[in-house]
């Protein structure tokens, strides 16, 4: 489990999720569609949600392996879900694209939050 409490957490999550997508073997584009969407998700958990942890794993199904990553926060939550979602909504400064960006780069999106308790995004990526 990885502390995301600054903006060192960040860069250390994108440098572990790097490693584990190279030794799972992905392609280097979709090594970068994962590295992107931890990076965003990692933001989120530290701005949005105040800090929280990436927990990261190599995972296997049906024979394949894959990256799973589990992002947590005990922060507000997110109010409404699919407003969230949505592309180019943001609730700061940024382009709106951090929730439904890395939605669309990974190959399975789990998103768990309620307002007051925090939140808990899990990604997957697949070698194929």
């Amino acid at each position: 489990m990885l502390e995301i409490t600054t903006n060192a957490g960040v860069v250390q999550a994108r440098q572990l999720v790097r490693a584990l997508a190279q030794q799972c073997r992905l392609s280097l584009v979709e090594q970068t569609k994962l590295i992107t969407a931890a990076s965003e998700l990692a933001r989120n958990t530290l701005i949005h949600g105040g800090g929280g942890t990436m927990t990261a794993a190599l995972v296997e199904k049906r024979g394949r392996l894959g990256v799973r990553l589990a992002f947590a926060d005990q922060g507000p939550g997110i109010i409404d879900v699919d407003l969230a979602l949505t592309d180019g909504w943001t609730s700061g400064s940024g382009m709106g694209l951090g929730l439904s960006g890395s939605r669309r780069l990974v190959d399975e999106f789990v998103l768990d939050t309620t307002p007051g308790h925090g939140t808990r995004v899990t990604i997957s990526k697949w070698a194929r």
